[in-house]
């Protein structure tokens, strides 16, 4: 759909997708209808059609794409450039300070939720993101044990992937009980397991 798209028309799409997920995120999914979003983003019920003709769920799942971005955007240009330890504390910040400022409500979980009863496409998006995530930390893992910081015998997307978990994890108790504190010890524990490996290359990563 999008490649066949003017830059208008693209730009009038992004402007439906980026005004819907400003409306689940005020109201919840639950209590958004497209009308409401129609509304929101001054677009009539042909043009809203237009651009997602399977209607409520192909613009779900654009916006769940959308909020997928927002996640590893959000982070960066940290995640990006995991090179040093400071680097890496920049990044735990950033990551608190994302899910500290989105609280309980995370509208990536509700909106994947809600479609992967009837879509894969949903599951695709969590797929791809978790797997850029995965990406850009096995990336500073190895950018850090290219520098001796961290042993060249520690499996990094072994690492890189206990890490996520971890975070994935944290995030989901904060959003049952709106406390950051396990996030923020996964990150802290992790970060201080992978500046220990150096003195205990022997102890295998996250005991």
């Amino acid at each position: 759909m999008t490649s066949r798209l003017t830059a208008k028309g693209a730009a009038t799409r992004q402007r439906i997708i980026e005004g819907a997920a400003t409306v689940i995120r005020e109201r919840g999914l639950v209590d958004t209808t497209l009308d409401d979003i129609r509304a929101h983003t001054a677009t009539s019920k042909s043009q809203l059609f237009h651009y997602f003709p399977g209607g409520r769920e192909d613009l779900l799942l654009a916006v769940a794409s959308h909020e997928a971005a927002r996640v590893l955007s959000d982070q960066q240009p940290h995640l990006g450039d995991l090179s040093s330890w400071q680097a890496w504390q920049r990044w735990r910040d950033a990551v608190v300070d994302r899910y500290r400022e989105q609280g309980p409500r995370c509208p990536l979980g509700v909106l994947t939720s809600e479609l992967s009863r009837t879509t894969p496409g949903a599951q695709a998006v969590t797929r791809e993101l978790l797997s850029a995530w995965q990406a850009d930390i096995t990336a500073g893992i190895r950018s850090m044990q290219d520098q001796g910081e961290i042993p060249a015998s520690l499996d990094a997307e072994q690492a890189a992937a206990a890490l996520l978990a971890g975070i994935q994890g944290g995030v989901s108790i904060l959003m049952a009980t709106g406390s950051l504190t396990h996030l923020e010890a996964v990150l802290d524990l992790g970060i201080a397991q992978l500046r220990t490996e150096l003195s205990s290359p022997s102890v295998p990563y996250g005991t």
